[in-house]
């Protein structure tokens, strides 16, 4: 009759397990601050203040950027610099590890579905004295002798345990790893395209020195031209030694000036191999003039960032992971029930004889209902619903970051693309006045403190143009970057992607 009772608890509960519910709240994400339908600096009108042929977006404006963004640029050597940062960059390698190590804990999480099967077998043997009596053929008394036994005691019992998830807790708990897991391949994507925005733009910033550097030379040579010239009008009479060290200061000014790129290209260099895994002291670039021009960039429309940026991917999935983890909670509040069953054999084995082992098994259950916890369960529920609040509020924060970003970045590279615009016209007004300055003081209508002045002019412009083409390739990785780089929300995987080989193979470094 025991036995009967006992199978027949078992049987409800493995119905109320397979029916059970899952307490907690239901999860939905909140609404994202609505967009406009347009971004405000991509607009015509964003346009009336600047100079025809500045930047602008790509149209029509619903396009996206796709795959290897950084191919548009045209750039070779860039495209394969980014191919071997996507393979060796420590920091993905690590941020993907991160994401290994996630998608492990939904495995342990789900191996709480399953009952704990345990062995404890032992062998034990006992030596002691025995006692053999013989008698004669008519009766009489024997004689009585000891000797030894040895008995071998056998036992190999096997446990298990079962808690029954009838609240969803475990379910829960599954759930809230899966949701880490998803935060972590967010994370590992958003790690990606951050290092590959910073290659891209040190590439170009390395570019950019070396323009300078190759400015500060034609500079210096044209300079020793002037000193040399100045020295031969001052031998001559027709100058004076002031002109020539006028001269001789415009020179070494240069110089020094010039020397100085070499220390922030050094600097740019050494940071791109950090980024693609090699030791600075084994890795140099060749010189090359930075002139990409910047492409037309496909900014899409506002509705579309919050499905191309893993950050906002990363927050929606926190807030997910939050509330999974106030249906963890919430299920304390109900009673666990735990089965417990054990089965096994004992043999007692006599040195001079054998016997046959004994079987043994036993069924047992319990419940257990926490009646006072001086609070801790209601704080606990406050503190997890605080942090899903919190975590609301974060991914709306990043959804407005995002907004913000793009919004500033296209500005930034229109009005950048009309300064360079109007420098490029300063630099040919400077570059007739300092013709005209030169034949002048070759003729003797001027000093040569009118040369340097126009010579000084020029290179300003020069450098000032160079520096703004940098920031405008500068401002356009960063605006590319803020658009999510061409990825999509689905390529995250699902829930119940997270652990499979293909999500693995997929987020790994290659």
């Amino acid at each position: 009759m025991r036995s009967y009772r006992t199978l027949k608890l078992i049987s409800l509960v493995l119905v109320m397990t397979l029916c059970g519910c899952r307490v907690g709240p239901k999860y939905a994400p909140p609404a994202p601050p609505t967009p406009a339908p347009a971004y405000k600096e991509a607009t015509p009108n964003a346009y009336k203040s600047v100079l025809p042929g500045a930047w602008q977006p790509a149209l029509p404006q619903d396009a996206q950027l796709k795959g290897k963004w950084w191919e548009m640029f045209g750039e070779p050597e860039l495209n394969a610099l980014e191919e071997q940062l996507n393979i060796d960059n420590q920091n993905i390698a690590q941020f993907f590890q991160n994401f290994m190590a996630a998608r492990a804990q939904v495995g342990e999480a789900r191996s709480q579905y399953y009952p704990t099967v345990s062995a404890d077998p032992s062998i034990t043997e006992s030596h002691g004295g025995g006692f053999i009596t013989s008698t004669t053929a008519g009766g009489a008394a024997g004689v009585t002798t000891t000797s030894a036994a040895t008995v071998t005691n056998i036992t190999l019992p096997i446990d298990a345990s079962w808690a029954p998830d009838l609240w969803g807790r475990v379910r829960n708990l599954v759930r809230q790893a899966q949701y880490a897991a998803q935060v972590s391949a967010a994370d590992l994507e958003n790690e990606r395209l951050t290092e590959q925005a910073a290659l891209a733009e040190f590439y170009f910033q390395l570019r950019g020195q070396d323009t300078l550097q190759d400015i500060y030379n034609k500079t210096i040579e044209a300079d020793k031209i002037s000193l040399d010239l100045t020295r031969a009008l001052v031998q001559t009479g027709i100058d004076s030694p002031e002109a020539e060290a006028q001269a001789e200061v415009i020179l070494r000014n240069a110089e020094e000036a010039g020397a100085g790129v070499a220390t922030n290209r050094a600097i740019f260099e050494h940071a791109i191999a950090m980024l693609i895994g090699k030791p600075a002291s084994s890795f140099s670039m060749p010189v090359k003039y930075l002139t990409t021009p910047v492409p037309a960039i496909p900014v899409g429309i506002p509705s579309e960032l919050l499905q191309r940026r893993p950050d906002i991917a990363a927050a929606e999935r926190t807030m997910a992971e939050a509330n999974a983890l106030i249906g963890v909670e919430k299920a304390a509040y109900y009673p666990t029930v735990n089965l417990t069953a054990s089965a096994g054999m004992a043999d007692s084995v006599l040195h001079s004889m054998f016997e046959l082992p004994t079987l043994f098994w036993a069924v047992g259950q319990s419940a257990t209902q926490i009646i006072f916890d001086g609070g801790l369960r209601r704080s606990t529920m406050k503190q997890f619903t605080a942090q899903y609040n919190a975590d609301a509020a974060a991914y709306k924060q990043t959804v407005l970051i995002a907004f913000q970003q793009v919004e500033d970045f296209i500005a930034t590279l229109r009005t950048t693309s009309d300064q360079i615009t109007r420098e490029d016209l300063g630099i040919e007004a400077a570059q007739r006045n300092l013709k005209i300055s030169t034949a002048r003081y070759e003729t003797g209508l001027d000093p040569y403190l009118n040369v340097m002045a126009a010579e000084l002019i020029l290179l300003n412009n020069q450098l000032t143009e160079i520096n703004l083409r940098v920031s405008e390739m500068t401002a356009a990785v960063q605006l590319i970057q803020a658009l999510g780089g061409g990825w999509k929300s689905s390529e995250l995987p699902t829930p119940s992607q997270v652990t499979s080989k293909k999500a693995a193979a997929d987020l790994a470094p290659h």
